[in-house]
């Protein structure tokens, strides 16, 4: 079972553009933020130049049959997120690479000790984004300690996929990848229209917006999916998994808005450190606790330990920046789900009405969605 945060990643930066303006002027090599930009657009070179099409894989005599299999169902749902889910018909995820590592990118994100705000990096073209990309694992931790010996909480996870949003259609576009091509077919399926929702809207610096919206249409676009196209014992597996996810969901969710009531309670800096801490550690101490029980009642439903091995990762690293992050993925679909259903569950017009959202100032885009959300205790 994968966390609610690892079934979707956040788009790689639109600064490959940049950076490819910036090495055409000269910068071979650039250092600092110029290297940043430079690893990017190596990282993302070398991913598409192992691309091969999909089709040749499957034509391939030495293409392993479960491989073979996978790809062919990879371009039945891509097909089908173009006809069913109004999502782009375009060049991305229609060819495969073979990576030699565990996950496409690597993410950063840090929020301070008393705060549920998501450090935010600043870059041309994008604006401002509440996390940092690496291809190197040891490129990404590096960034991560530097950030935590300034006193932030920092988090890094591996990502299995990204999406470029569109920009690298022209050169073949974003890749089916080896880090999630043999996950459960609901989870793939999944992914792969999140990642494809990334391209149909995007609005800058609003990184919660962008992951909420892709996280609505994933969740919305697989029950469709096996609803059409699964076999039972596929949607039995997809229910027991999505089920157990909700329940975790509902775990850090609580967890989350306790914290956020912590530290909104120290109000012109008056509660004091001590207290602070006390309060963040006992709902720490919650969480784990919790977590405990809701695992040992998943053991005893016959549930694998090999399949917790992520979720156990994720408790055990789990801090400020790691449940902002989630965050970002979670609070705003119920606002969305509710659009969906306000656009008469129709795909196109839903698709505009989100893009007309994120034509939005920011402020006025996050009224528009506090309007939409249910209400407390609703779904």
């Amino acid at each position: 079972m994968l966390p609610p945060t690892m079934t979707a990643t956040a788009p790689l930066l639109r600064s490959l553009l940049l950076a490819s303006a910036l090495l055409l002027a000269g910068c071979a090599q650039p250092g600092g933020q110029l290297g940043y930009y430079w690893q990017s657009l190596r990282g993302h070179l070398a991913l598409l130049q192992a691309a091969r099409p999909v089709q040749e894989w499957i034509d391939n005599p030495d293409t392993p049959a479960p491989l073979r299999a996978r790809l062919e169902l990879a371009r039945k749902a891509r097909a089908f997120a173009v006809t069913d889910l109004g999502l782009p018909d375009n060049a991305s995820y229609r060819r495969f690479a073979r990576l030699d590592r565990s996950a496409a990118v690597w993410n950063v994100v840090a929020a301070g000790p008393y705060s549920l705000q998501l450090y935010r990096w600043c870059f041309p073209i994008t604006g401002c984004i509440g996390y940092r990309g690496y291809f190197r694992e040891a490129d990404a931790r590096a960034e991560g300690e530097k950030l935590a010996a300034t006193g932030l909480e920092v988090n890094v996870y591996g990502v299995p996929a990204y999406s470029t949003l569109g920009y690298s259609n022209w050169l073949g576009g974003d890749p089916l990848l080896s880090t999630f091509i043999t996950w459960p077919e609901g989870d793939f399926v999944r992914l792969l229209f999140h990642e494809l929702a990334h391209q149909q809207v995007y609005a800058e610096g609003d990184t919660a917006f962008n992951e909420s919206y892709a996280t609505a249409v994933e969740r919305l676009g697989v029950q469709r999916w096996l609803e059409v196209h699964s076999t039972p014992a596929v949607r039995a597996q997809y229910a027991a998994s999505e089920q157990r996810r909700s329940q975790f969901r509902a775990l850090t969710g609580a967890t989350r808005a306790r914290l956020a009531e912590i530290y909104a309670s120290d109000t012109g800096g008056t509660t004091g450190y001590q207290a602070l801490t006390a309060m963040k550690t006992e709902a720490m101490r919650q969480f784990h606790s919790d977590y405990a029980a809701l695992r040992t009642r998943w053991l005893a439903e016959r549930m694998a330990p090999t399949q917790l091995a992520a979720l156990d990762h994720w408790v055990r690293e789990a801090n400020n920046a790691s449940f902002a992050a989630q965050g970002a993925y979670d609070d705003l679909v119920p606002a969305f789900m509710a659009l969906f259903e306000r656009e008469g569950r129709d795909w196109p017009r839903f698709h505009a009405a989100v893009r007309a959202l994120a034509r939005l100032p920011q402020a006025e885009r996050q009224e528009a969605l506090k309007a939409l959300a249910p209400p407390a205790g609703g779904d």
